[in-house]
């Protein structure tokens, strides 16, 4: 075992048992309160890290965040005291957007809903739709957003996506989101959360998406106004929705739990073993490059 080093760091939220006794190996872990002599905060992608709790915290030098989500750090505030954002790219890329693909097929060819069905003694089931030549839609063409579009590819429909700029990809650039939604058949969402993206999916993109339309999100939960989603979905204005993430998670509505054309997932888009490993064999990397005077190699830009 590793001799502590003598810093305090601070765990936000619970992290796998695995990178939770290499921290323990590493620091003098806090898990409820962090003293003022806290040097580093890990969680999860969904911790909040706000400018209250930077300022208890004057020792400070970085956050570790378990994932790429930051959206609730306040980036801000940690910038103008100094604390590097540290993150784990590239790791769960592959593993987010076989997710993506995933939740899209058991939507169109009621995987679930059969499943369901079967156990129950049914052998008669509504037929699914045909998954080939449809229309794909992706809003947010980051590392992710591209894997989508690779996986999406092969089954040989139009491939479009809405990003802040156009990129140099083999996809149609569509500069807005409202006619992304009008013209897809199935839309991934793979923007990043935060004020900018806070209930983009609303009842209008909903509506010109279409009764036809599937959504798929495998971002935040936040990008989509979740009252407005039940409403269309209850209504038959969209054909359904494939859902990774949700607005106050881990609540997920019953009117969700309990329609067929909808596929729930508990926030599983990295929960792979092979991603979890790497992700915090990389926290831990980007905390000993810190602590070693070295560039963390998930430092955020």
């Amino acid at each position: 075992m590793l001799s502590p080093m003598p810093h305090d760091l601070f765990l936000a939220t619970a992290v796998p048992p695995a990178l939770d006794i290499a921290l323990a190996e590493r620091f003098t872990l806090h898990r409820d309160t962090p003293p003022p002599t806290t040097r580093a905060i890990v969680g999860g992608g969904m911790m909040t890290v706000d400018a209250a709790l930077l300022d208890r915290l004057p020792e400070l030098e970085i956050i570790a965040v378990h994932g790429v989500g930051h959206d609730g750090i306040d980036r801000a505030a940690a910038a103008a005291r100094g604390i590097r954002i540290a993150i784990t790219p590239d790791i769960l890329t592959e593993d987010v957007a076989d997710q993506a693909i995933a939740l899209w097929l058991a939507v169109d060819r009621r995987i679930a809903a059969n499943d369901r069905a079967l156990r129950m003694g049914n052998w008669t089931v509504p037929l699914g739709r045909r998954a080939s030549g449809r229309r794909i839609g992706i809003f947010g063409l980051g590392r992710i957003g591209q894997a989508i579009a690779a996986r999406a590819a092969p089954f040989g429909g139009e491939i479009a996506y809405t990003a802040r700029s156009e990129k140099s990809v083999p996809w149609r650039f569509v500069p807005d989101l409202a006619t992304l939604a009008a013209e897809s058949d199935v839309l991934f969402l793979a923007a990043p959360g935060g004020a900018e993206t806070r209930g983009v999916v609303d009842a209008g993109m909903l509506e010109r998406l279409g009764p036809e339309g599937v959504l798929v999100n495998i971002a935040r939960g936040s990008l989509v106004d979740e009252d407005a989603l039940i409403a269309a979905l209850e209504s038959h204005g969209i054909a359904g929705a494939g859902l990774d993430v949700f607005a106050e998670e881990p609540d997920v509505p019953f009117a969700l739990r309990r329609m067929n054309h909808v596929v729930l997932a508990p926030h599983q888009g990295s929960a792979t073993r092979e991603a979890r490993a790497a992700m915090a064999d990389m926290v831990v990397a980007n905390l000993e490059a810190h602590f070693a005077g070295e560039v963390p190699p998930g430092l955020l830009g």
